[in-house]
C-alpha cells in the first residue's frame, strides 16, 4: 500500500465522518469517536471495582457470592502461591476450567502473579492438549477432576511441573448435577485424585495463606496477557499473542459503546458462553468487571434451565451465540417465563439469521446486538449501535478507534468503494501483536498495520458492514470455530481410510456440523460408525463428524488437490431442493 492508503481514518473536528469512516455519524449518541486508553495491565478493571465498588457482587454461583473485595483478594493469595510455585513473569499457565467462581479466581490469579494466561476447552482430547501445551511451553495448569485422567496418560510427554486441581466434592460452587456426575463416575472407573504436593496440588493450595501479589506490568503494549489459541483455517491452532494493552482497550471500547448500562446501575451478566473461548472470556469475565457488575457462571447450557436462571437472577445482559437464542426460541414454555429485566443480548460467532433475530426480540421483549471480532483482535471489532439504525444482516460498525476496509482479494492493496465485494481488514488498539513463534504467518496476517481478517465482507455507504463468506473452509459448529484439515489429519490416521475430507453442512439449530467424505484403501470396508467412534477418541465433541459418505474418488484440481467447496456446493444444493420439495408439498 502507498502512503494515502494507510494513512488513519480520524473524525473531523465537529464530530461528522470524514469519507473513509462514515459510520461515526451512526453511532448512538454519546458513544465516543475516540477513547484515551489506560497504558495499564489488563487487571486495572479488577483493581477499580474493588477500590470504587467493594461490597459489590462479582459472581453468584447458586446461592452463594463473592464480592469485588473479596474476589480480588483471593486473586492475589492465588498470585503469591503461583509465584512460589515457580511460576514467573511472562510464564504461560494453562486454565482447563468450564465457567465456574474458581475460573474467575484462576484468571485474575494467573495475571496478577505476572503470567500469561492460556485457556483450555475442557472438552479437548489428548490430541488437541498435547498440541497447545507444547506448542506454549506450558509448565503449569490449572484445571478440575474431570480432566485429569486425560491429563494423568501424557504426564512425561506434556513435561508440565505443577497442575492444580480442583476435586469435585471440594468445589462447594459446583453445580450439584455436576458434583453427583464427577462422583459417581470416579467410583466406577477412576481412583481418587493422586495429590503428591510436588507435582499434583489441589487448588485449594493457590487459595492458602495470607500474603498477596500483584505484579507491576511496565510496558502493556509489549507484556502478554493472552496467548489466546484460534481454529485458524490451514491446520493446527496458532496462538494469538494478546497484550495486555490490546485487551484493555477492546474491553474500554465495548465497554464505551454500550455505555448505557452504565445508566442503570450494576448489572447482571449470565455468563453461558465458555470463558475458554475469547468471546465468552471477554464479555462474560472480563466486561462485567469493567461495568463493575455480578457474573452468574452457567457450567453447561441447558435451555429450559437458562430461562428459569435468567428469570431467578434478574439478568440483565445475555452475551450469546445465534445457536443459543434460537434453542431458547423453541423452547414451549418460554411465555410463562418473564425476563422483563433483560436489557440487551450480545450475539456473535455466527451470523444471526434474520428472521430468528426479530421473533425472539418479540418474544422475550429485549434487543439483540450483533457483532463481529476474530481472536487476533482480542476479538470484538464491529457492533451494531445498542439504541440507534440497524440494518438487517449487518455485523453493524466499527468500535471506536477501529479502522475497517474492504480491499481488493487478489493483492489486497486497493481499498474499494462502498458496495463492492472484497477482504475485510482492520486496525486498532486491540489488534494482537503476532502469532507465537510463528513469523510466516504473522507476515501474512499483519501488513503495514491492518490484520488481514480473511472474511469476504462490503460495506455500504452509511459504513455498515456484512460478512459475505466467512475465512475459506471454517466451519462454525455451536459457535465454535472448526478447522475442516484438522478434522482430516485425523481421518487419514485411520488404517483404511485413503483419501478423506470434511466441510461443513447446514443445521437448522447448530449453524453447521461436520460431514466426511471418504475414500477407503483398495479390499477395504467400513461403516460409517467406525469412522466416527475414531474420531470421537481423538476429537472433542463438537468436532466430531455427524455424517459420513464413503466415495469412489473425490474431485480434485488438476494437480490434485481436493475440491472441498464442490463438495460443499453439493450439499447446498441438497438442502435448497429439499425446501423446494417441502414448499411444494405445502402448497398442495
Amino acid at each position: 500500500m502507498d502512503q494515502t492508503q494507510t494513512e488513519p481514518l480520524r473524525p473531523t473536528s465537529d464530530g461528522a465522518a470524514q469519507s473513509g469512516a462514515p459510520w461515526l455519524r451512526f453511532y448512538d449518541s454519546g458513544v465516543p469517536h475516540s477513547i484515551d486508553y489506560p497504558e495499564a495491565p489488563l487487571y486495572v478493571w479488577l483493581d477499580e471495582a474493588a477500590d470504587k465498588f467493594p461490597n459489590n457482587i462479582a459472581c453468584t454461583c447458586g446461592n452463594s457470592s463473592i464480592s469485588y473485595e473479596r474476589l480480588r483478594r483471593d486473586a492475589e493469595i492465588c498470585a503469591a502461591n503461583l509465584r512460589a510455585h515457580g511460576v514467573k513473569p511472562g510464564d504461560r499457565v494453562g486454565i482447563m476450567l468450564p465457567n465456574l467462581p474458581e475460573t474467575l479466581i484462576a484468571f485474575w490469579g494467573v495475571l496478577k502473579a505476572g503470567g500469561v494466561v492460556t485457556m483450555f476447552n475442557p472438552l479437548y482430547m489428548e490430541k488437541e492438549i498435547t498440541h497447545q501445551v507444547l506448542d506454549a511451553g506450558l509448565k503449569h495448569m490449572i484445571s478440575y477432576e474431570a480432566c485429569w485422567p486425560k491429563f494423568a496418560k501424557m504426564r512425561e510427554l506434556l513435561g508440565i511441573e505443577r497442575y492444580y486441581i480442583i476435586p469435585a466434592e471440594k468445589a462447594p460452587r459446583f453445580p450439584l448435577n455436576i458434583v453427583k456426575y464427577f462422583t459417581e463416575n470416579r467410583k466406577k472407573s477412576n481412583p481418587p485424585l493422586p495429590y503428591d504436593n510436588s507435582q499434583l496440588f489441589p487448588f485449594a493450595a493457590l487459595l492458602k495463606g495470607r500474603e498477596r501479589l500483584s505484579h507491576p506490568v511496565e510496558r502493556p503494549k509489549e507484556t502478554l496477557a493472552l496467548l489466546q489459541y484460534t481454529g485458524g483455517t490451514t491446520g493446527l491452532s496458532k496462538g494469538a499473542m494478546l497484550t495486555h494493552y490490546n485487551v484493555t482497550s477492546n474491553i474500554k471500547q465495548m465497554g464505551e459503546y454500550i455505555g448505557f448500562l452504565r445508566e442503570h446501575g450494576q448489572q447482571t451478566f449470565m455468563a453461558v458462553l465458555p470463558f475458554f473461548h475469547v468471546y465468552g472470556l471477554n464479555t462474560c469475565l472480563v466486561l462485567p468487571t469493567f461495568f463493575h457488575s455480578r457474573v452468574v457462571p452457567v457450567a453447561r447450557f441447558v435451555p429450559l434451565e437458562l430461562l428459569a436462571d435468567l428469570q431467578k437472577y434478574q439478568a440483565t445482559v445475555l452475551p450469546g451465540a445465534p445457536a443459543m437464542y434460537i434453542a431458547l426460541l423453541q423452547q414451549k414454555n418460554k411465555a410463562k417465563v418473564s425476563l422483563r429485566d433483560l436489557k440487551v443480548c450480545i450475539s456473535g460467532s455466527a451470523p444471526m439469521p434474520v428472521e430468528m433475530l426479530h421473533q425472539f426480540e418479540t418474544a422475550f421483549s429485549t434487543r439483540i446486538m450483533e457483532g463481529y471480532g476474530l481472536s487476533e483482535a482480542s476479538p470484538i471489532t464491529h457492533m451494531t449501535p445498542a439504541l440507534g439504525l440497524r440494518k438487517p444482516g449487518c455485523i453493524g460498525l466499527p468500535l471506536p478507534d477501529t479502522d475497517a476496509r474492504i480491499v481488493d482479494m487478489e493483492l489486497g492493496t486497493l481499498p474499494l468503494e462502498p458496495g463492492k465485494v472484497g477482504e475485510l481488514i482492520v486496525r486498532g488498539p486491540q489488534v494482537m501483536s503476532g502469532y507465537w513463534n510463528k513469523p510466516d504467518e504473522t507476515a501474512s496476517t499483519l501488513r503495514n498495520g491492518w490484520l488481514y481478517t480473511g472474511d469476504i465482507a462490503s460495506m455500504d455507504e452509511d459504513g455498515f458492514f456484512r460478512i459475505v463468506d466467512r475465512k475459506k473452509d471454517m466451519v462454525i459448529v455451536a459457535g465454535y470455530n472448526v478447522s475442516p484439515r484438522e478434522i482430516d489429519e485425523v481421518l487419514y490416521e485411520h488404517p483404511k481410510v485413503r483419501e478423506a475430507v470434511s466441510v461443513g453442512v447446514s443445521h437448522p439449530s447448530r449453524g453447521e456440523t461436520i460431514k466426511a467424505y471418504i475414500v477407503l484403501k483398495e479390499g477395504e470396508s467400513c461403516e460409517p460408525a467406525e469412522i466416527i467412534a475414531w474420531c470421537r477418541e481423538r476429537l472433542a465433541k463438537y468436532k466430531v463428524p455427524r455424517a459420513v459418505e464413503f466415495r469412489d474418488e473425490l474431485p480434485k484440481t488438476l494437480v490434485g488437490k481436493i475440491l472441498r467447496r464442490v463438495l460443499r456446493a453439493e450439499e447446498e444444493a441438497k438442502t435448497k431442493n429439499l425446501h423446494e420439495s417441502h414448499d411444494e408439498r405445502t402448497d398442495l
